[in-house]
């Protein structure tokens, strides 16, 4: 459940809320309304919540709601092309209709089915591109996919149609397989057993690793293999004893016997752990541990470990996060070709920057300072912000992202002169980095381009860097690495092959500030006018609005503490009376939804304010306290920090103030939820519909925190439409939509 995040830049007190119109490119009914995504939530971390990143995500925890809409049904080609295409269009004459009428080719089936989402990317031992797809059509099913190394060859699917590649690892999971040469390890959805396989020889057929439970009771995520040891170290969450207060390890799978044995905890003690990474030789390891009532990006510490001849750990370093002076939060610790250790905090700045470990003194030294963030909350497992790179001089370049004012930029830091460079690309929004054969693979995307994966070649001596991307669309770009150009471009894999077609319909965003309530502070949004080449509105209409949020930087991420329902709710309200009165919206019409923590405040904001006229909550919090009581592990902690004492869970709780309610709510919730659990929907839902409201509850089966099977992903969005345009937009949508029954409406 991510909460907002924002990015504030200290000097101005400005803060960065990515405030994002959506719907252009969604079905064809709301091709045509205006859409405003306050993202509040990412992040600090509530997931209401990408990715802000993200996330990438068909999950649809916030984040994935977005990348369904956002992401996947925007084509992938140079910006350079966009500007090209749009001044050879012809003229043509436009037919008056309605907001939200507009007939468009991008329907809810094109969205939910068309594309496929990233769950992470790797290199086999012969230098190809292994992807995780997660495909809605086959019920959200996520397989291995080796792609083609030359024109002409097809992609293979690795994963067996009885497997699925997902773990449940601390619900969120994330890091669910490792490739090293001719091997993958990966965590299999059902069972959440970790099995082996070739995946180049002739028998592929994965093989167990794990000890069979008698269900998936124990998950593993974020693995790394020991050469030295042939062994597989990895993060282990038990659930054996607690399913609610589950104990986290890492822990070393043997590799070398065929019969499976019992993983050895190595490391142990804390409430959480994630990033185990060895160095080079397999003399050191690395990780990242935290403990109750803190969040990863509110207090961790980064360990190393020295191993012995045996096997064994013998001797530990505290590296950062150890001094209580000092807030800091670091996180996704690599290691040099040449054994140096890297890392990411926010100590000091309050920004996540780039260090590096001086082990003979046992310090941190700065590799290159910027307000702008290098990592992301760490609500995932595996996440790579960055990779490092050496040239015959053993001189460390690192390639990372960075996210700076609500966009993402893609650069190559040098170590030893403590510079940067800022390569041109498409992409405003980067995820992941994998290193591969002298090359990288970048996920990104922008507003409108779908999520990608980039493929960049190094060749350092000639000075020249080749970039592919994979957003969801894999593209070649070749680079100079001093100009910074791109001089070339590709799409090499698409997840979503047709998106081309739709360029058109496509809104661009217009990056707008906006003053918040409190005084000489600002805040950042994107905002998505209507856009159609077939239909304008009449002069005298102005659109309506949904709206959606998030942000960065532990300054907003600190502003939520005890706040949460209060700071959120109050950016969005602003944002929204801005586009009022700055005459883009319709003051009549306005909407709001989320998911996890964005439903969160969607329900606070529909309740505490009179801002909005209509909302939609996906797996939203209504009850803050239940959620307290009835949550997972890992954020059962979180909620006293954003909250407070008993008396602020009262009156954060929209279902303690249903008679403040006063406009219509439709509610979608997955029965296998664990975060936050089915009750909270119905508890809203049950209390709205007592008092007379315009309320629907839409359940699944089969689904979790977030939306995977392309179905329902489908039925959300047309219903969510409908319910819009019946009670609020007053249209009629133009696909054939048969809605659901409106409690108090029908």
């Amino acid at each position: 459940m991510h909460p907002p995040v924002r990015s504030i830049q200290k000097k101005k007190k400005k803060q960065n809320v990515e405030i994002v119109s959506t719907f252009p490119a969604q079905p064809s009914p709301m091709a045509s309304l205006t859409i405003c995504r306050a993202t509040l939530t990412r992040l600090p971390a509530l997931q209401l919540t990408t990715s802000p990143s993200a996330s990438p995500s068909v999950s649809f925890n916030f984040n994935c709601f977005r990348s369904r809409i956002l992401r996947i049904i925007s084509p992938k080609r140079h910006h350079h092309h966009r500007a090209t295409m749009a001044s050879s269009a012809p003229a043509q004459e436009r037919t008056t209709a309605p907001y939200g009428s507009w007939k468009s080719p991008i329907t809810a089936d094109v969205v939910s089915g068309a594309s496929k989402y990233l769950g992470g990317t790797a290199v086999d031992g012969q230098g190809r591109l292994i992807v995780l797809e997660s495909r809605p059509n086959e019920g959200g099913r996520a397989v291995l996919v080796r792609l083609a190394d030359k024109a002409g060859d097809e992609a293979v699917d690795l994963t067996p149609k009885e497997f699925a590649v997902r773990t449940t690892c601390q619900e969120y999971g994330g890091g669910a397989f490792a490739v090293s040469g001719d091997t993958v390890i990966f965590s299999n959805y059902k069972d959440q057993r970790l099995y082996k396989q070739s995946i180049n020889g002739r028998d592929s057929t994965p093989v167990a690793i794990t000890p069979d439970y008698g269900g998936p009771v124990i998950s593993y995520a974020d693995g790394v293999f020991d050469y030295r040891f042939n062994r597989f170290f990895t993060v282990r969450e038990d659930q054996r004893e607690s399913a609610t207060n589950s104990t986290t390890t890492i822990v070393a799978v043997d590799l070398n016997g065929k019969d499976v044995q019992e993983p050895t905890v190595v490391i142990s003690g804390n409430d959480f752990y994630a990033f185990p990474r060895l160095d080079p030789k397999g003399e050191r390891i690395a990780w990242i541990e935290w403990g109750h009532p803190n969040m990863p990006w509110d207090r961790s510490e980064l360990w190393v470990g020295y191993i012995s001849e045996n096997g064994e750990i013998h001797k530990r370093t505290c590296v950062a996060g150890y001094d209580p002076s000092l807030v800091e939060s670091p996180t996704e610790p690599k290691w040099s070709p040449g054994g140096e250790l890297f890392f990411v905090t926010d100590r000091k700045s309050g920004f996540w920057n780039l260090y590096k470990w001086i082990e003979s003194e046992n310090s941190v030294q700065v590799v290159y300072s910027l307000d702008a963030e290098f990592s992301k909350p760490l609500w995932v497992f595996g996440s790579s912000s960055y990779v490092l790179l050496q040239n015959n001089e053993g001189k460390n370049l690192i390639a990372c992202g960075y996210r700076q004012k609500g966009r993402s930029y893609l650069s190559i830091v040098d170590d030893a002169q403590s510079s940067l460079s800022v390569l041109d690309i498409p992409f405003t929004d980067i995820d992941n980095i994998t290193l591969g054969n002298h090359c990288l693979y970048i996920e990104g995307a922008s507003a409108v381009d779908p999520s990608s994966v980039a493929k960049v070649l190094n060749h350092i001596l000639s000075e020249v860097i080749i970039i592919e991307a994979i957003c969801v669309s894999l593209f070649q770009i070749t680079l100079d690495a001093i100009q910074s150009k791109v001089l070339e471009f590709n799409i090499i894999w698409s997840s979503s092959p047709d998106s081309s077609k739709y360029q058109s319909y496509y809104s661009l965003p217009e990056f707008i500030e906006f003053p918040t309530e409190v005084p000489g502070q600002s805040a950042y949004a994107y905002f998505y006018p209507p856009s159609n080449p077939d239909y304008q509105a009449s002069k005298d209409e102005k659109p309506p609005l949904l709206l959606k949020s998030h942000g960065y930087g532990r300054e907003y991420r600190d502003r939520l503490l005890l706040k949460w329902g209060i700071v959120d709710v109050n950016d969005c309200c602003s944002c929204a009376k801005f586009l009022v009165d700055s005459g883009l919206v319709d003051g009549n019409r306005l909407c709001i939804t989320g998911g996890s923590a964005g439903g969160y405040t969607t329900l606070a904001a529909l309740a505490f304010k009179d801002t909005f006229k209509a909302g939609s909550s996906l797996y939203g919090v209504a009850d803050v306290g239940l959620l307290r009581a009835e949550t997972h592990k890992f954020e059962s902690h979180y909620i006293d920090n954003l909250v407070g004492d008993e008396k602020d869970y009262y009156e954060r709780s929209p279902i303690n103030f249903v008679d403040q309610f006063s406009c219509p709510i439709i509610l979608f919730q997955g029965l296998e939820d664990k975060v936050v659990p089915p009750d909270q929907a119905r508890k809203i839902y049950e209390a709205l519909k007592k008092k007379g409201l315009p309320v629907a509850l839409v359940e699944y089966e089969g689904e979790q925190h977030g939306f995977r099977k392309a179905e329902n992903i489908k039925f959300t969005l047309e219903q969510q439409m409908v319910f819009f345009a019946r009670l609020v937009g007053h249209f009629n949508v133009a696909d054939e939509i048969t809605p659901i029954k409106i409690e108090n409406f029908d």
